[in-house]
């Protein structure tokens, strides 16, 4: 138990250090050491609720339904993962999370570097000629997670994605797999992303080169398309 962890050790590591390296509150803490037992009777859901808002304003809103969970825990009351959701959910409680900017394009390599075929001419006659990729990232109660999309420009329809928990080439090489699984489309279709390395990797090209599609990237600060919702793909000045 974490609360037993941090009362053995908390003359060596102090107590607000094993605090936060645990991820458990210093109140929490103190509560089990007044005597909380994790055999405690079960609360109603009026009790439970009453107890998941006081820690989420201690908190300052910190967790979601996986980290309430375990908090709730280490304070010695039995809470089921799906108890702890229902509530949260029903009373509109939720995490908040200060969004930090991650990038998702990483420029600086040596690897080869397509020309622009594109040339901003985003209106192609007909499907399954014109490609654009780009990935984004999503942040949930796990922590982040990347989504890579492929578009087709013709009509913005989305042909293609992958969600993975990191931006390896895999994710590209997923959502263009994807994609030419669904369509089929014939050889010379221009594929069209930014200069990341995960699109100028050996695998990405060796797969592009198996459909028999055309490379194609932008330049630092150029438009790459857009999605369905209007939203300009831009590759990101550096």
């Amino acid at each position: 138990m974490k609360y037993a962890w941090i009362d053995e050790h908390r003359r060596t590591y102090g107590l607000a250090e094993s605090c936060a390296v645990l991820e458990v509150s210093i109140s929490g803490y103190q509560a089990w050491k007044r005597g909380g037992s994790p055999n405690r009777k079960r609360l109603t859901d009026v009790q439970m609720l009453a107890l998941i808002q006081a820690i989420h304003q201690e908190l300052k809103g910190a967790y979601g339904s996986p980290r309430m969970v375990r908090e709730l825990r280490d304070r010695g009351f039995p809470a089921s993962k799906e108890r702890v959701e229902r509530l949260m959910r029903e009373n509109g409680i939720r995490a908040r999370h200060k969004r930090r900017f991650k990038a998702t394009t990483d420029s600086k390599h040596s690897l080869p570097v397509a020309p622009n075929l594109l040339a901003r001419n985003f209106t192609p006659a007909k499907p399954n000629q014109v490609w654009t990729a780009d990935m984004t990232y999503i942040w949930t109660d796990e922590g982040w997670l990347y989504l890579a999309v492929v578009l087709d420009l013709f009509n913005r329809e989305v042909v293609g994605w992958s969600i993975k928990p990191r931006m390896t080439a895999d994710i590209v090489i997923d959502a263009l797999t994807m994609a030419w699984f669904r369509k089929k489309p014939a050889p010379g279709l221009i594929h069209h992303s930014d200069r990341g390395s995960q699109y100028a990797s050996h695998a990405f090209q060796a797969r592009l080169e198996e459909y028999g599609m055309v490379c194609s990237m932008s330049r630092k600060g150029e438009l790459l398309g857009q999605r369905p919702d209007g939203e300009l793909l831009q590759q990101p000045e550096e």
